[in-house]
């Protein structure tokens, strides 16, 4: 058979080598996590929460997506040389992300550390920035 296309490997470091990468990503879908939490301890109607929780527990999602990104698109070795806890501290938020915390509970205190574990990382990752 005969094929009008070349096949040629590449390789990228993500999907798209956009370059373009911000820990904000991850900070807005735990800033909105954190107003579900309030709006439906403040509202009781079923229907409102119901959606409210589906809507939060994507958000929980959104944010362990972001940081996976800068784990293992953005972050090289380097960096893991240099801040030896990145490694811990994306590890921590994700789980607070996860089921444990902000997507299977409705705990403000979860969000506020899923929010200071995103600080975190967004303090190393803009360091990393101005090297």
């Amino acid at each position: 058979m005969l094929s009008l296309f070349r096949i040629t490997d590449v390789s990228a470091h993500c999907d798209l080598p956009c370059g373009v990468y911000d820990p904000a990503q991850a900070r807005i879908e735990a800033e909105s996590i954190k107003a579900i939490i309030a709006k439906v301890a403040d509202n009781d109607d079923p229907d409102f929460r119901t959606r409210a929780i589906v809507i939060k527990e994507q958000r929980s999602e959104l944010v362990k997506h972001h940081l996976w990104v800068l784990w293992t698109d953005y972050f090289k070795p380097p960096h893991f040389e240099k801040y030896p806890e990145l490694h811990t501290l994306v590890n921590e938020a994700t789980k607070l992300a996860g089921a444990s915390g902000t997507k299977g509970e409705l705990d403000a205190a979860k969000a506020d550390e899923l929010l200071a574990k995103i600080d975190e990382i967004a303090t190393i990752f803009w360091e990393t920035k101005k090297a």
